[in-house]
């Protein structure tokens, strides 16, 4: 740099306090003063020899746009031969970002060879966002308060220094009036001290904090406002003023109440409705039982009918079929029930029915199925895996029935029964009702052959039914009242 009324130019860039690039008509850069370096976060190695285009930055236009690389501030001087003047620009790259003031212009004869375009720029990144900051509080519908920070204690602090648009608006309190004062002038007597009370903690702890107030406007209407509280730093990271968000929050709690109102009316209606779906349900539940009782149970004895008999031999088929073991099905007959009803009367036979029907349900194992299969009749389906063993339980199922004594009136009445079992082997094609009519055949056979025994038709091919040899006459004597 040459002297200049005897000053040294390039002394004077170097201590400039605004950046200075200079660019050559390519736009290669060939010297940039320290001011902008450490602006732009380079070292001049970085820049030297080099086109703005080739640095990893984005320009941005005062708007936040991305410039396009036609309008960065060398290039439009470069294209249109005219100065750059006060231009606002953002710079960007991965490390850092601001805002600053550019000024571009050629310099030198358009023909020279040593034409270059000078840059000069400086940070207004404060004012940049003090002006946003400005421009959008003062129009949001947002309540805004700023208030400082050195004195909050009652009754003279925290001092209002700021206040937006839609402060005076939903307050009817002028800025000029604001100022100055405490927000506690939108306080009254319905306020929630406690709130207050948190509000003053988190402040004098220079705490951010959010709470629902109620507040009053000029004219004493109330309403409910959502405040967020911010503590606000200088750039050395001290805590100066407060800032205040706040939104009328009025119709919403207002709806809000409502709805609670409305919600504790349903939550009501919602456990009388409860309540009337159990006792309901409950009635239902019992008409239910009921029902299948009438449906699966004979209503005198209490121990399942024909139709559930049914419904469970067809399970011990299945059952049965699967295990390999045989099946057999018996009928079971008292002697002489109508001689019982006429000389005794029908509530000792129904007497006798409850007797047996009470025998049968301690008499039969879990898999073992029984019914009142219908007048003085029951029914029996037992899984058998020996003929033996079948010959067993019926001699101890005649013998059991034969002990019975029910009382009427002071009076004993003796019991004895016939009975007659069909055996059948395992198969998918076992016919239920054919081997019961067999069965009845036996049954049929015990009564044609004195009464008070068990008939048992075998599963053998002949078909023909063989008289148990423990339930002849000699091992079974009847009873004299047969």
């Amino acid at each position: 740099m040459t002297d200049f009324y005897g000053l040294n130019l390039k002394n004077l860039l170097e201590k400039a306090h605004v950046g200075v690039v200079v660019h050559r008509w390519d736009t290669s850069i060939v010297y940039a003063n320290p001011t902008a370096l450490k602006l732009l976060d380079v070292s001049f190695e970085d820049m030297n020899n080099k086109a703005t285009a080739d640095f990893q930055w984005d320009f941005l236009d005062y708007a936040g746009n991305k410039l396009a690389e036609e309008n960065f501030p060398v290039n439009k001087v470069r294209r249109t031969r005219k100065p750059v003047t006060n231009e606002i620009i953002g710079i960007v790259n991965a490390n850092n970002s601001l805002w600053v003031m550019i000024n571009a212009y050629p310099e030198g004869n358009e023909d020279s060879d040593t034409r270059a375009i000078i840059v000069t720029f400086n940070d207004i990144s404060d004012f940049k966002q003090l002006y946003f900051f400005s421009d959008i509080v003062e129009n949001t519908q947002d309540i805004v308060i700023v208030c400082e920070a050195d004195n909050i204690q009652y009754p003279t602090g925290p001092k209002i220094v700021y206040v937006n648009k839609a402060f005076e608006t939903l307050t009817g309190y002028k800025k000029e009036e604001a100022i100055g004062e405490t927000p506690r002038i939108l306080q009254g007597e319905l306020t929630d001290k406690e709130a207050m009370g948190r509000i003053n903690v988190a402040l004098t702890n220079n705490v951010a904090i959010t709470e629902t107030l109620l507040n009053y406007d000029i004219n004493g209407r109330p309403y409910w406002i959502e405040m967020n509280i911010i503590p606000l730093k200088n750039k050395y990271g001290e805590v100066t003023h407060f800032g205040a968000i706040e939104r009328d929050v009025s119709e919403r709690k207002f709806h809000l109440e409502q709805l609670q109102f409305r919600n504790q009316e349903l939550k009501s209606l919602k456990n009388e409705l409860e309540k009337l779906v159990r006792e309901r349900t409950n009635e239902l539940q019992k008409a239910n039982e009921k029902l299948e009782k009438i449906a699966f149970f004979d209503p005198l004895t209490n121990i399942p009918n024909r139709r559930f008999f049914i419904d469970q031999v067809h399970r011990l088929i299945k059952s049965c079929n699967r295990r390999k073991v045989s099946i057999a099905f018996g009928l079971i007959d008292i002697d002489d029930f109508k001689l019982v009803n006429d000389t005794h009367g029908h509530d000792a036979g129904d007497l006798i029915l409850v007797e047996l029907a009470s025998y049968l349900e301690k008499f039969c194992r879990v898999d073992e199925v029984f019914c009142r299969y219908g007048g003085e009749e029951f029914a029996f389906a037992v899984a058998i895996e020996k003929e033996s063993d079948l010959d067993s339980l019926t001699t101890r199922l005649i013998e059991g029935i034969r002990g019975l004594k029910p009382t009427l009136g002071g009076n004993d009445l003796s019991i004895t029964a016939s009975a007659g079992f069909k055996l059948c082997q395992p198969s998918d094609y076992l016919d239920f009702e054919k081997a019961m009519k067999q069965a009845d055949i036996a049954l049929y056979h015990s009564k044609q052959s004195g009464k008070n025994r068990v008939t048992i038709e075998s599963a053998q091919e002949n078909d023909c039914c063989i008289e148990h040899n423990l339930n002849t006459v000699d091992k079974l004597t009847p009873h004299k009242d047969e």
